[in-house]
């Protein structure tokens, strides 16, 4: 009968270590009985290298870690413990996030409280128990930095998602975490972890190449999520290098070397196949409904504008010969004064954002004028969602907003003075500048360009329903 050398036995030794066998007394049965395995392959004539090869086929990739984790479970309570507690809670928390997301879905209610429940047992009972389990079956300190980093991205992500779909205060900080956690740390982490363990020294630009690809998705996917420039760019680069660069790569490289398709390249495939690809598709999905959204609110302001400034001229002209005209005009052209600078600087915000730093641009195509006033053509923006314009045109310190803000006083005042009662009064808190302007900017973050205009918009159609109802007082009061 064949027998195995030293060398033999120790290139045995080394590849079961390689595969964190940590249980001692069961790492001295599989040595003892792989190398009864070769020498029984050999007994056919095979040379070592040959039988060893048929022999790790025939178990697989996994079946040692499998026969740790069955020994494990079977003689340690502890750790029977945690798996179970992994496994519950793992099924629970994502049973319950599916009914979450079913019942807002369908507007039904205990929506946030299945979500809350589902991200609050995969936190803190899932990962948690995860990672005990696989330092458990490692006990690798090499790993513990990429086990840690990995429990307080997963960690911190999840209640990042589940504060940003409450709208509860702190989402973006705790988003800005799972980020920096999941970008800085873990995937740096577990490149360092796969090269050290890499026996093809080939592969190793391959997995460079993979974790820039994720690194640049997942910042794409976070700089999206918060509102941020560039996401759509790093999303583009990070698919790019995924699916264009670093799964061809690999795929050529594994069929190189490999006679048969592993279950890891197979777990690859449905990887790119369910999570990237369907989640760059929705993610585009959600921008377009997202920016869908604020045309349509933008296009109604603008069309209940004008419906409101040609009621309003149309009072003009039926009281034309009217004792009160003379006022009504007064009222008249204070108004169209105040929506002139609000035009003004909406038309200011539409070029600093179009334009370069320091060079607006002139945005003709962007500006129509009609006989009601000017109309922003807000689906031909290239950068409807640009950050700096309303820091620049509507916080309060810049001077444009300081003087719309003192117009706007000041034009509260002369309806005050001009006809006092309550009923008018109340129609002139309509005007209150900080219904409609910044007084501070938000701690989150800039306000967008659409927001802001938005914002101008109300405050116009706010300012022709007032000079509407004052109109009809002063004709009234002749």
């Amino acid at each position: 009968m064949p027998e195995l050398s030293l060398n033999n036995i120790d290139q045995i030794r080394h590849d079961i270590s390689r595969q964190e066998i940590t249980f001692s007394h069961l790492l001295e049965n599989l040595i003892d009985h792989i190398c009864c395995d070769v020498e029984h392959e050999m007994q056919t004539g095979l040379v070592f290298s040959e039988a060893y090869r048929r022999v790790k086929q025939k178990m697989g990739s996994r079946r040692l870690k499998e026969i740790q984790e069955e020994t494990l479970y079977a003689v340690d309570t502890k750790y029977r413990r945690m798996k179970n507690t992994m496994k519950i809670s793992g099924i629970a928390g994502i049973v319950l996030l599916g009914f979450g997301a079913l019942f807002k879905i369908q507007h039904w209610p205990l929506m946030g409280t299945m979500t809350t429940l589902g991200a609050v047992t995969l936190a803190l009972g899932f990962i948690p128990s995860a990672l005990g389990v696989l330092w458990k079956e490692t006990h690798s300190r090499k790993k513990l930095f990429l086990f840690i980093s990995a429990f307080l991205a997963g960690m911190l992500l999840i209640f990042g998602t589940l504060f940003k779909i409450q709208h509860w205060p702190g989402a973006g900080i705790i988003m800005t975490l799972a980020a920096l956690f999941g970008i800085v740390f873990f995937v740096p982490a577990l490149l360092v972890s796969k090269l050290r363990d890499l026996e093809n020294k080939s592969m190793k630009p391959v997995y460079i190449f993979g974790a820039i690809g994720m690194i640049c998705y997942a910042g794409g996917m976070f700089f999206k999520i918060q509102h941020w420039p560039l996401a759509g760019i790093f999303m583009v680069i990070g698919m790019i290098i995924l699916c264009i660069i670093t799964f061809p790569w690999y795929t050529w490289r594994t069929l190189k070397e490999e006679n048969h398709i592993s279950s890891k390249f197979l777990y690859m495939v449905i990887g790119l196949l369910v999570i990237i690809i369907p989640g760059t598709l929705i993610n585009l999905n959600l921008q377009y409904l997202f920016e869908e959204g604020f045309y349509s609110q933008q296009e109604q302001q603008q069309a209940l504008y004008g419906y409101l400034a040609r009621n309003n001229n149309s009072m003009m002209t039926r009281y034309h010969d009217s004792l009160s005209y003379s006022k009504m005009e007064q009222l008249h052209a204070k108004t169209i004064n105040l929506l002139t600078l609000i035009d003004d600087v909406q038309i200011k915000m539409v070029q600093e954002s179009e334009g370069e730093p320091g060079e607006p641009a002139l945005s003709q195509d962007l500006i129509r004028h009609t006989e009601t006033g000017t109309d922003i053509q807000y689906r031909k923006l290239s950068r409807a969602f640009h950050r700096a314009p309303v820091g620049d045109f509507l916080v309060p310190g810049c001077n444009t907003g300081t003087e719309l803000n003192s117009a706007l006083t000041e034009y509260k005042n002369y309806l005050s003075g001009m006809i006092p009662g309550e009923d008018l009064q109340k129609y002139i808190n309509l005007l209150e500048p900080s219904l409609y302007l910044p007084e501070t900017m938000p701690e989150e973050g800039a306000i967008s360009l659409m927001s802001g205009l938005h914002s101008l918009e109300l405050l116009k159609n706010s300012l022709l329903a007032v000079e509407s109802n004052t109109l009809e007082v002063i004709a009234r009061h002749k």
